[in-house]
């Protein structure tokens, strides 16, 4: 069974039902093998690259002042709390998410789903946790090099246009699947789970799908 978790680097909801989709994976039965795999998705994809702005000013805009973004903040915050991410979005910097799914995308290639798990959980941890730049060349290369990656390969790598059409061509592909939430999971091209469900739920479609494909 192959699920694609379509999401974004800077979506809180994203970064929570991954933490509830590993613990759904964690408790399956054994029998089913489950393969992951990221796809890109942009929250805000009129974010000007190269620039950043305090995810409270960003929510402030976004959904009616200073006083209700305050309120989603720590609402948030707490939900994230409650799966064991500690969540600091006072210091997160809202930017383009173009180059961090490029570099998503890398390690998917280069090193397999593995390393793409790696490199997504270490992109949402450093901008949710830690308040880093994840549309920063520069930022995303340490973070990379922190994973082991060769850091001038990688600024290379984001300097240059590989990876462009393609990650165009995927952001297309989302539009054409109809997504325009996330997270969104898609169950083996066919079915789809959308939000941070519980992990109870999540375990629940996919053990029933498991059990419809061996039937069919």
């Amino acid at each position: 069974m192959k699920v694609e978790v379509w999401s974004d680097v800077v979506c809180p909801w994203c970064y929570i039902g991954k933490r509830r989709f590993e613990r759904a994976l964690a408790e399956l039965d054994p029998s089913i093998a489950v393969e992951v795999e990221f796809k890109p998705f942009q929250l805000d994809p009129t974010a000007k690259p190269g620039t950043t702005q305090p995810v409270i000013e960003a929510y402030a805009k976004k959904f009616g002042g200073p006083e209700r973004a305050e309120q989603i903040i720590d609402n948030i915050t707490g939900v994230a709390a409650a799966e064991g991410l500690d969540f600091h979005m006072d210091k997160a910097v809202r930017a383009n998410t173009r180059l961090a799914h490029r570099l998503i995308a890398l390690a998917l290639e280069t090193g397999g789903r593995q390393a793409q798990a790696a490199m997504k959980e270490h992109l949402m941890l450093a901008y949710f946790v830690e308040g880093r730049n994840v549309g920063d060349p520069a930022e995303l290369a340490d973070l990379a090099a922190e994973l082991g990656h060769d850091r001038q390969q990688i600024l290379a790598f984001l300097e240059s246009n590989d990876g462009v059409v393609e990650l165009e061509a995927e952001l297309a592909l989302a539009d054409e699947l109809g997504i325009t939430a996330v997270p969104t999971y898609v169950i083996d091209g066919r079915w789809s789970i959308p939000g941070a469900q519980d992990s109870e739920t999540f375990k629940t479609v996919l053990t029933n799908l498991a059990a419809k494909a061996s039937a069919g």
